[in-house]
């Protein structure tokens, strides 16, 4: 199973919009998740009329429909695996054990805020920002992930959209 994970997609503003090759993959997935920071529920729409079902939570910047219409947190399952999700996982010191303790019965927690990607794991517990495929900020390129699941394996890869 794929799992495209994106974030931070900060939309509409100005010209921007989602680069070709992040909605290729969005497309191609089996789910999407997305880790807040929409802005406007018009945005959600679209991601869901890519096809794959979408799960997602709010972020800091969403409008008030995105916010009462999405969870601050949520798990998601897919085959044995258990995904929480947030948008803002806090301060960098301790996050990893922070997300545990937050997300005890999950295998790993995707979030966002930064714009700034990360992956990391410990004793089998993974932690995966995607950055974001449309404003980098201090990330030097624009990104977006994708998740591979085979049964209760899981593995993040961050991909480069330019």
């Amino acid at each position: 199973m794929i799992v495209a994970v994106i974030s931070d997609t900060h939309m509409p503003r100005g010209p921007r919009r989602l680069p070709d090759a992040c909605v290729e993959r969005l497309r191609s997935a089996d789910a999407i998740l997305h880790a807040g920071d929409f802005m406007t529920v018009e945005v959600l729409h679209q991601l869901q009329a890519l096809g794959p079902p979408v799960h997602a939570v709010c972020g800091n910047v969403d409008s008030r429909e995105l916010i009462l219409g999405l969870p601050v947190q949520r798990v998601v399952a897919f085959e044995g695996v258990r995904i929480g999700m947030v948008h803002d996982a806090g301060p960098s010191g301790g996050r990893l054990a922070r997300m545990r303790n937050r997300f005890p019965d999950a295998d790993a927690v995707v979030f966002g805020h930064s714009h700034i990607p990360l992956h990391e794991d410990q004793d089998g517990f993974q932690i995966f920002n995607p950055g974001s495929p449309t404003e980098r900020r201090r990330a030097p390129k624009h990104t977006m992930g994708v998740a591979t699941i085979d049964g209760d394996s899981l593995t993040f890869e961050l991909i480069a959209l330019d």
